[in-house]
């Protein structure tokens, strides 16, 4: 994947969100090839760049690759491949027996080769069946071929990613973004209350649908999910999996200690800042400032960014921005509610 920077124009392969030279947002381009920083210049402060996946190769990663077309595990015929990340490819598909459109996730071998990657997978995924709420996308079915491909189905969903939308519009107005805020945190509060947190939300992992009437945010991919009362989180490092997403982890998730519903919390706050700004509110020379500056909790206020933001905005942004869990709001509806009193 190929993606060009909105304000220098550089092109970069992978799946980097943001350009490290100047922080700005980058968007999908046919192809193109990376040009490197000019050399002697002083790097300045930037937001932090998601490290390309590293693709694997073989007969197993090419059946993934190659479904369009096929009929998977006899239930359902595959129209077309809609994505791919590092973790799986997703299909729009048909289920033969009801003939309704439905999105299949297909895991890649890179996953398929951790047994314990396979386990959780199998228990998480029965945790997202019972998610049943309009800004949710639960899990319908865990399937297995006779070929060995795991699969996951899902509704299929008409819209665009919350990414695309900001890629699209930039820093989106007030009145666009908050209300995606409160849909995303009324769907992670029903999910929290039946004891499963999300882990990974990014802008990767929320859909604006469209479907006719007012458009709304659903909260996909629980298939990081974690139950509330399971062990800690653990880096699956045989295969080069971390579990969640460098930018938008809890400091708490960065040092792989337990997690709950306030790390969720944290990060909707830097979704939210994403959102209204562009850019994330943590800054510094190298990756490894950035993760130290999150760790040490110094975000960005955000009306730094935004000066016609209120500060009481800012202030509920700062509050669930916390290090410690204790100091964040207790739950997403207390998150929510300040962000209306805020607004």
């Amino acid at each position: 994947m190929s993606r060009r920077c909105t304000r220098c124009q550089t092109v970069y392969e992978g799946d980097a969100r943001f350009c490290p030279r100047d922080g700005s947002p980058l968007v999908d381009v046919a192809g193109g090839v990376p040009k490197a920083p000019s050399k002697g210049k002083h790097p300045t402060p930037q937001t932090l760049v998601r490290a390309a996946v590293q693709r694997q190769s073989g007969p197993a990663l090419d059946q993934a690759a190659t479904l369009k077309g096929q009929i998977l595990d006899g239930r359902y015929r595959v129209e077309r491949r809609l994505g791919e990340g590092g973790m799986s490819y997703v299909y729009e598909a048909r289920e033969i027996s009801t003939d309704k459109s439905v999105a299949v996730k297909v895991l890649t071998p890179k996953l398929l080769a951790d047994e314990t990657a396979l386990q959780r997978l199998r228990r998480e995924a029965g945790l997202a069946m019972r998610l049943n709420h309009p800004n949710v996308c639960n899990i319908l079915r865990l399937g297995e071929t006779e070929s060995g491909l795991i699969y996951l189905v899902m509704p299929y969903l008409k819209g665009e990613l919350l990414s695309e939308r900001e890629a699209k519009v930039g820093p989106m107005p007030l009145d666009m973004a908050i209300p995606f805020v409160h849909q995303i945190c009324d769907g992670l509060h029903h999910a929290h209350g039946l004891q499963i947190i999300h882990r990974d939300l990014k802008p990767e992992n929320v859909m604006v649908v469209d479907d006719g009437g007012p458009e709304r945010a659903v909260v996909m991919d629980f298939g990081l999910a974690k139950g509330r009362g399971s062990a800690a989180m653990k880096k699956l490092t045989a295969t080069g999996i971390v579990l969640g997403t460098p930018e938008f982890m809890s400091p708490e998730q960065v040092r792989g200690k337990e997690i709950d519903a306030r790390s969720d919390i944290y990060a909707l706050a830097i979704l939210a800042f994403e959102m209204l700004t562009g850019k994330l509110p943590f800054e510094g020379r190298s990756a490894q400032e950035m993760m130290i500056a999150r760790l040490r909790g110094a975000p960005v206020p955000i009306r730094k960014h935004r000066s016609d933001l209120s500060a009481d905005l800012e202030k509920v942004l700062l509050k669930a921005m916390q290090v410690s869990p204790d100091n964040r709001y207790s739950s997403m509806q207390e998150f929510g509610d300040a962000l209306g009193d805020a607004v």
